[in-house]
This record gives structure tokens, sequence and C-alpha cells, in this order.
């Protein structure tokens, strides 16, 4: 496992580590199954990058081949996190679910990558932890840096609108408890144009903007999550 130097705030990255294995326990299945899975029949074979991997659930639509195909791993994975916690369980999941995946300690901002090296990229839930606008600029430049022309990524963070946060800031801290203690998380709550935006402005083309398959509320602006699929033009 190659480790980076973490550039990323410290304090994000050992709160991660503090809450690792209750994460692995609390969200063992990826809530966006039914999205990943559509983008592996999408993509269907390459080299794909998770930005943000966690454990890895969101690996599992793409560790097989379709079921009509004799198994093999159809696409090569490599899994960024900055938290070393979450990556040792990553490596424990993997074994689980029988696949096999690259796990790098690294900084969503300073991907330890060279040019175009992936097809293909997703990023569920990691750039809403990222502190100030240039910062996320950067991690998205970034992302694109690393994707092969014509290259595909899939972007979620959590929604400004989302009825739990209608009076709130758009940057706040959730709460993770454990037995002894409670953890103050950093998000930064997108809008569907704004991050529909810094994709563009990052070199993106948006390919679709969309909520998660099962919203809370029907409208899309009210939805829990925010979904962006993204092209890197030529």
């Amino acid at each position: 496992m190659f480790i980076q130097e973490i550039k990323e705030d410290r304090v994000t990255t050992n709160i991660f580590d503090q809450i690792a294995l209750g994460w692995y326990n609390f969200r063992h299945w990826s809530i966006f199954a039914k999205e990943l899975e559509a983008l592996a029949c999408r993509w269907q074979k390459g080299s794909l990058l998770n930005v943000g991997c966690a454990h890895g659930p969101d690996f599992l639509p793409f560790r097989a081949s379709p079921p009509d195909e004799p198994f093999r791993q159809n696409f090569t994975l490599y899994g960024i996190d900055s938290s070393l916690e979450m990556l040792r369980l990553a490596q424990r999941y993997s074994r689980k679910f029988d696949f096999i995946v690259n796990r790098l300690v690294a900084d969503a901002r300073y991907l330890p990558f060279a040019d175009e090296a992936f097809d293909w990229a997703i990023s569920v839930a990691t750039y809403h932890h990222i502190k100030g606008e240039v910062e996320r600029q950067a991690a998205l430049g970034e992302l694109r840096r690393v994707l092969k022309p014509n290259g595909e990524a899939f972007i979620t963070v959590w929604n400004r609108w989302q009825s739990r946060f209608w009076l709130s800031s758009r940057e706040v801290s959730v709460p993770w408890r454990t037995q002894d203690k409670t953890l103050l998380r950093y998000y930064y709550l997108f809008s569907y144009p704004e991050l529909e935006r810094q994709a563009k402005q990052a070199g993106f083309q948006v390919v679709k903007s969309f909520p998660e398959s099962s919203p809370r509320y029907p409208a899309k602006f009210f939805s829990r999550n925010i979904c962006l699929l993204v092209r890197k033009s030529d």
C-alpha cells in the first residue's frame, strides 16, 4: 500500500481514522448500488479510480464480469483515501468479497498518478468533506487530470437543500457518536447549480445531474444527494 504525504485537513483525517470501524459496520453496502451497477454496465472494463474509497463498498459493482461471462475482474481498481484506518479495513473488505484493489493513502487535491492514468473514476461522498472553494476546485481539477480523454467520472455530494439543512449554513458539523465521545465531521453543502458550475470550471462536460435512485422527496431540488456524471472532453 503506497502512502503519500497527506496535505488535507489533519482534523478531518483524524476523525475518519477514529470512526473507521463504526463506518465499516454502519455502511457495509453502498447506498448507490443501483447507480454504480448501471455505470459498470456502461463502462464495461478498464482502469477505475475511487477517490475517497473508505473501506470499499462502492467497488462491488465493478468487481465481476457480466453474469453470462466467465468470472473475471474486468476493472483494474484503485482506491485512495486520506484515512489509513479506512484503507486497512478496505483490505479486509476486498478479501471478504474476493476482489483486488490497489489502495493508496493520498490527498484528493494531489493525486499521486500520471496524467491520463484512468479510464473511469468514482467519488462517493468525498468532495463535501474538503474545506475551501479553492481546495475543492483543485480536487476536481486533479480528477480531470488523471482521466483519459472521454473518460467519465461519477461524483456524489450532500445537497444543500435537503430538508434537514434548510435552516443551516453551507458549512456544517455533523456528529458521529461513539460510546465515549462525539466526533464532528465537516461538510460543505452543495447545490445542483454550484456543483455543475465547479465541474465545468474544472474542464468537465456535465453528462447528467440527478438525485439518488430513491430520494426522500420526489423533487430533484430537495434530494439528499446530488449525483453528477461528467466527461473529460478532448
